[in-house]
């Protein structure tokens, strides 16, 4: 009888994916990676055309061992580890780690979702291992590993021990500590708002208009005596409607989730923490148990910054719309976002494995958590196949002298996708009645004005959602990195989280500060973003791998020695509480 195994990355998949395949099949996990570089030394040998030695992570040796038992046993081996270059480069470790390149049938499959359907197709497709996706990768992981190794144990020695730097860390840290510089460097400006409230013949509620300027151009009010000597102008004369423009405008459907916006919107509307948007993804993509159903997938693979949806999908949500919604909610054409970046191989958008299961459907068996973050994906997945929403708008423009104040106001002509999902500054649409009872020339009453003085404000402290989003459009790190990134810089106490905002510690300026003098170019966006384009053209295999660590490494490894002699040393003082010790009686000093 034919044995075949299929080896994936975590147990959760082993159990979502055993349902599908008859018992012909095999399935086990390697839990992620099984090899790295060794811990006690740098692992790459610089004198040798830098050829990374790669060791069995400790712990996995039981693991790998009974790997190989299952291995004895099987005829063919499908490798089916995640749809990504770290999915690529585990199935490349594991042929290694496990010898696969004797007498063996070894194939690696991938899905984007983990389905009955998805991962059927898979194993009618077996492929090779692609080398240029391993390639990508442990060109990412040297690079990381240079930087990690060289320059930590130089923080160690000039600030204390225990701080790291990375490749993409020092950069973030950088972006942070560039918007705080800003932020302390920013001067106000004083402006001034005034608002007339105006009597309609024969009603009750006042009309609110506010100022604009004169006929010809939009006046900004600096000053109190400004205000003042308009108001006193304004005073005398009578107010009347110059000019009724209406019109209708449309509010476009979103695009589905890509890794970058379902982070985004997850922080912004659950309140989540980049991480745990990665977690909980991670959760509903390998597989739930959902009452009647068993074990399934809910979303599509998580890691992905492509906004594309399989024609399949598309078609059945369409008619899912249709059934429930009515065919006027379904979208003519879908629009698709092309960034000009890369986008990461032929993976899809992040949506439901399957749009009938409703977030209703499926509410009693995940989590609190896990429930919220689905809603939001169904939502955001369904909406993005149905049409745009209309408002009629409505813009009044009201004369005093030379004076011009505006009142606008829209209401929804049809709903579209907002029947499904709403973003944060959506309008409600509620039309302001009053308008509808005055015409061109319509004589007002002034009630009353109102001033106030405003200032402007300084650049907004990022949160993980606007980090994300600022390392997405400079094209730092990949939808993979953003969470451990953020998570390794508030892990380090380089910066701390209050309230959603980021901010620098003193230990993080001293290290950005570090980083700044000693290692420009590291922490430098464009050259770090540079960098990125190179790792993509690895894995297009337009550029050797060997070329981009070889070219990196000369002058990191100068930057470093020059540091070493250069760089002042900087005490950075244990933190005294009014903790008493009760050995000794003295204060007691923060530690990390």
């Amino acid at each position: 009888m034919a044995k075949y195994l299929v080896i994936v990355e975590s147990p959760t998949k082993v159990k979502t994916i055993k349902k599908f395949l008859g018992s012909n099949y095999t399935v086990a996990a390697s839990n992620g990676h099984v090899r790295d570089f060794p811990k006690s030394q740098f692992g790459i040998d610089v004198e040798h055309d830098f050829e990374p030695k790669y060791i069995t992570i400790r712990g996995k040796g039981e693991l790998l061992a009974g790997l190989r038992k299952e291995v004895k046993k099987a005829d063919k081996i499908f490798l089916a580890t995640d749809p990504d270059r770290e999915g690529e480069a585990i199935s490349w470790h594991l042929t290694h780690a496990l010898k696969l390149d004797g007498d063996k049938k070894v194939y690696r499959i991938t899905f984007n979702e983990i389905t009955k359907n998805a991962v059927k197709a898979s194993l009618k497709s077996p492929r090779a291992i692609d080398m240029d996706l391993v390639d990508a990768q442990q060109a990412r992981r040297m690079l990381d590993r240079m930087v990690g190794y060289k320059i930590s144990p130089l923080l160690w020695q000039k600030v204390k021990r225990g701080l790291s730097a990375g490749r993409v860390q020092s950069v973030v840290l950088r972006l942070i500590g560039d918007r705080e510089d800003e932020i302390n460097a920013f001067i106000p400006d004083e402006y001034w708002s005034l608002d007339a409230h105006l009597k309609v013949a024969g009603e009750k509620k006042a009309l609110e208009a506010k100022f604009y300027g004169t006929e010809d151009e939009k006046i900004t009010i600096h000053s109190k005596e400004e205000v003042e000597k308009i108001r006193t102008e304004i005073e005398k004369e009578p107010f009347q409607v110059k000019e009724i423009k209406t019109g209708e405008r449309t509010r476009k459907a979103p695009l589905p989730f890509t890794t970058s916006t379902l982070q985004q919107e997850a922080a912004k509307v659950l309140n989540f923490s980049t991480q745990k948007t990665m977690r909980i993804a991670q959760q509903l993509y390998e597989g739930i148990d959902i009452k009647g159903n068993g074990t399934v997938g809910l979303i599509t693979y998580l890691r992905t910054d492509s906004t594309r949806i399989a024609e399949e999908a598309d078609v059945s949500a369409r008619a899912f719309i249709r059934e429930e919604y009515g065919e006027q909610y379904v979208a003519g054409k879908t629009q698709s976002k092309n960034s000009g970046q890369k986008i990461q191989d032929a993976h899809e958008a992040i949506r439901p494995s399957d749009i009938t299961r409703t977030p209703v459907f499926v509410k009693e068996s995940l989590s609190r958590d896990q429930f919220r973050l689905y809603q939001l994906i169904w939502r955001r997945f369904t909406a993005s196949r149905m049409e745009n929403a209309r408002y009629e708008t409505t813009s009044v423009k009201i004369g005093a002298g030379k004076y011009r104040f505006t009142v606008a106001t829209s209401r929804v002509l049809f709903d579209g996708f907002m029947s499904v999902y709403t973003q944060d500054g959506d309008e409600d649409g509620k039309a302001n009645t009053l308008l509808s009872k005055i015409t061109k020339d319509t004589r007002l009453t002034l009630n009353d004005m109102q001033e106030k003085q405003h200032f402007t404000q300084p650049p907004a402290h990022y949160t993980e959602a606007s980090l994300v989003k600022t390392l997405e459009e400079l094209g730092i790190g990949r939808p993979s990195t953003y969470a451990p990134t953020i998570t390794t810089l508030l892990t380090r106490r380089y910066v701390t989280k209050e309230n959603k905002n980021l901010y620098m510690t003193e230990l993080g300026e001293v290290v950005n500060n570090m980083m700044k003098e000693a290692f420009p170019s590291i922490v430098d966006v464009n050259f770090t973003a540079n960098m990125e384009s190179l790792l993509d053209m690895v894995e297009e295999g337009k550029v050797n791998w060997k070329t981009v660590v070889s070219n990196f490494y000369p002058d990191l490894d100068e930057a470093v020695q020059n540091a070493e002699k250069e760089l002042e040393e900087v005490k950075i003082e244990d933190e005294v509480t009014d903790v008493i010790c009760e050995q000794c009686g003295r204060n007691m000093v923060v530690k990390y």
